[in-house]
């Protein structure tokens, strides 16, 4: 198994076999095609290149039209994503790859991008506690002294401080297969997975 490209639609819950409520992250994954493999002998390794989506014909280049055209495919994949992989034999370029590929109880791992929270404060950022909340402390959510005073007399890298916040590559390991429906392209995923809706995720084995 190679993996998959998906979109994060949100979460739900479902309910297993004994009745309890399991929270899920619901992902519209594939249908993938196989645009490009690459060899050892061509390449000097071994992969896979994914497509997901459909971009517009007037928005892809000519080399990018030209590459999906290679691959047998009408049109131009939105996004494009290479999966390493140590055994790739049964690929071949144009062939379709869908969540049928996953199956109930397998463990994936899930990566995506996080939501972008802008410029926070260490309280937000961080976690930090904070000063007292009474006595109207004038600045409750500073994040105090700094550092050392004369010796070294500056800041030592990689103190948390303020500053921008997610958006940010996250990787998710070890998240359950709870449901797979080959008709509509959707996996369930156990958990949060990392995100806005609408996002795009990989999925991979774990």
């Amino acid at each position: 198994m190679v993996g998959i490209i998906g979109r994060k639609l949100g979460m739900t819950q479902i309910f297993d076999d004994a009745g309890a409520a399991v929270p899920v992250t619901v992902v519209e994954a594939g249908p993938c095609p196989v645009v490009q493999v690459k060899t050892p002998e061509t390449d000097g390794y071994s992969a896979v290149q994914l497509g997901f989506g459909v971009r517009k014909e007037r928005r892809a280049t000519k080399p990018e039209r030209g590459h999906a055209l290679k691959a047998g495919l009408d049109y131009t994949p939105r996004v494009l994503r290479e999966f390493r992989a140590d055994s790739i034999e049964g690929m071949a370029p144009g062939q379709q790859l869908t969540v049928e590929q996953f199956q109930v109880g397998e463990r994936v791992k899930v990566v995506g991008t996080t939501k972008g929270r802008g410029f926070q404060g260490v309280v937000k950022r961080h976690g930090f506690t904070g000063r007292p909340a009474t006595h109207g402390h004038p600045k409750a959510r500073n994040p105090g002294t700094l550092g050392p005073g004369t010796n070294p007399s500056r800041v030592i890298k990689g103190k948390k401080l303020p500053g921008r916040m997610g958006d940010t590559r996250k990787t998710v390991r070890n998240l359950r297969v709870e449901r797979v429906d080959a008709e509509r392209n959707l996996i369930f995923l156990r958990g949060a997975v990392p995100g806005s809706r609408h996002s795009l995720v990989v999925i991979r084995k774990a």
